[in-house]
């Protein structure tokens, strides 16, 4: 019986030929250069592409993707990512880009068990104590759950500023610019939440690393 993901196979073909088609150098240029200025925190979910979302080319988007985009001081994966993309690419721009009507937000909020996806998610749970005075007056669960993936959102940008690799950046005069987005996957927009930190004066004393 033949494979079932064959078809993959051959759309990887197909899209290597079109590539080469339209920029004979495409593939030799992409294995001398990764200079991306930028480094995509985002979700896992399928119908966010991060380089689409944005028109970059393989090449210019440094991506790490988990389950609700979180940032956590003890997720070695994450942490390395952010060490990588800092120290030796060099990136200028981290965006921590979180999706309306995140599965993972949702989950978090539902009170049911999820299996291992539970320890994931406890940090979110922590979001929603934090806010739960402004949003238990939404009445709309739909309305509420986007406010989550916002709250979300800026809860990780913070996370992201308290590691000790972004504020060493900061200290050594590098420019490093931290962002949180939200993407509507119903009009495929992002939305800026301005919650940007460019500076160790941008984090909260209790967090910040003077020297």
């Amino acid at each position: 019986m033949p494979s079932s993901i064959d078809h993959l196979i051959k759309k990887n073909a197909d899209w290597s030929v079109a590539r080469t088609s339209e920029d004979p150098e495409f593939f030799r240029k992409l294995v001398n250069q990764q200079s991306p200025a930028y480094l995509w925190i985002g979700c896992s979910d399928s119908r966010v592409p991060a380089n689409d979302i944005v028109g970059l080319m393989p090449g210019e988007l440094f991506v790490h993707r988990n389950v609700a985009n979180i940032v956590y001081a003890s997720d070695l994966n994450c942490q390395s990512v952010v060490e990588y993309a800092v120290d030796v690419l060099r990136v200028r721009h981290i965006i921590v880009c979180g999706h309306y009507g995140c599965g993972g937000v949702k989950a978090a909020l539902d009170r049911q068990h999820h299996g291992l996806i539970d320890n994931w998610l406890t940090s979110i749970k922590d979001v929603y104590f934090k806010n739960r005075k402004t949003l238990d007056v939404i009445e709309d669960d739909a309305v509420k759950l986007d406010r989550m993936c916002e709250l979300n959102v800026i809860e990780q940008v913070r996370s992201l500023s308290h590691t000790p690799v972004v504020q060493a950046a900061w200290l050594r005069g590098q420019y490093l610019n931290l962002h949180g987005w939200v993407y509507g996957l119903h009009n495929g927009l992002v939305n800026d939440l301005r919650v940007s930190i460019s500076q160790s004066e941008g984090v909260q004393p209790t967090y910040r690393y003077d020297g």
